[in-house]
């Protein structure tokens, strides 16, 4: 390639990347008025839901403490409303915003993607998270991998779990290569069994271990009073 030909790719990066921003710095605007268009008696849960579309717009622009400020407003929200999808989806921000807290926004947020039926696809995604998060060797990575697929299996149906499950399968492939440089299918199956995770009640209890270690101990809610009220119980 010629260098001209590098430069105006160059600037076609530039000017795609500048485009981009401007679009986000409108949609923040938009996301802005519609907050300050609410009626005092809105909804809380209305007001977290506009919340998250304005820190997702400030994370766009790399604009993390205010994105952490405003999604951490509206996860205290959600979880007042004991709206979990929502919840969940601003520890996923907050965690990605990198500020001092974020991994505990990240431990608060799986605990909850796992507890609570909400959208299987974002209880992976931040099961997945905490795949990024261990080290190659760590068992924690495993058991997270297990639970993102034992999710997508029991909480999809049809088309929706051929997708999911296939996702959760190569993340497991991903975990069983870097934690004991497993590539075969068959050795796949061995290694799971092993380390017993085909077993929920086996992978599930270690995973809590890890949030307990990613957490150290800030807790954002009562976890014995939520699991007190599940439908189980």
């Amino acid at each position: 390639m010629s260098d001209d030909s590098t430069f105006k790719d160059t600037q076609i990066q530039a000017f795609t990347a500048g485009e981009s921003r401007v679009e986000l710095e409108h949609l923040l605007r938009q996301h802005e008025q519609r907050l300050a268009d609410l009626p005092d008696d809105a909804p809380a849960l209305d007001r977290a839901r506009i919340e998250l579309d304005i820190a997702e717009a400030l994370l766009g622009l790399t604009r993390n403490e205010a994105a952490w400020n405003i999604a951490r407003a509206a996860f205290d929200r959600a979880l007042a409303a004991e709206a979990w999808q929502e919840a969940v989806e601003a520890c996923d921000i907050l965690y990605q915003t990198e500020q001092p807290e974020s991994l505990i926004a990240l431990g608060n947020g799986v605990w909850l993607a796992v507890t609570y039926p909400i959208r299987p696809e974002t209880s992976v995604a931040m099961l997945q998270h905490i795949v990024d998060e261990t080290p190659d060797r760590s068992d924690g990575g495993a058991v997270a991998a297990a639970a993102a697929h034992f999710i997508a299996d029991m909480r999809t149906e049809g088309k929706e779990h051929e997708s999911l499950t296939f996702l959760t399968k190569q993340i497991l492939a991903h975990v069983a290569k870097r934690h004991r440089n497993i590539d075969k299918p068959e050795m796949i199956g061995m290694w799971m069994e092993a380390l017993q995770l085909n077993d929920p009640g086996e992978f599930l209890p270690r995973l809590a271990k890890v949030l307990d270690v990613i957490v150290d101990g800030n807790w954002w809610y009562d976890r014995d009073a939520l699991r007190a009220r599940l439908p189980d119980q």
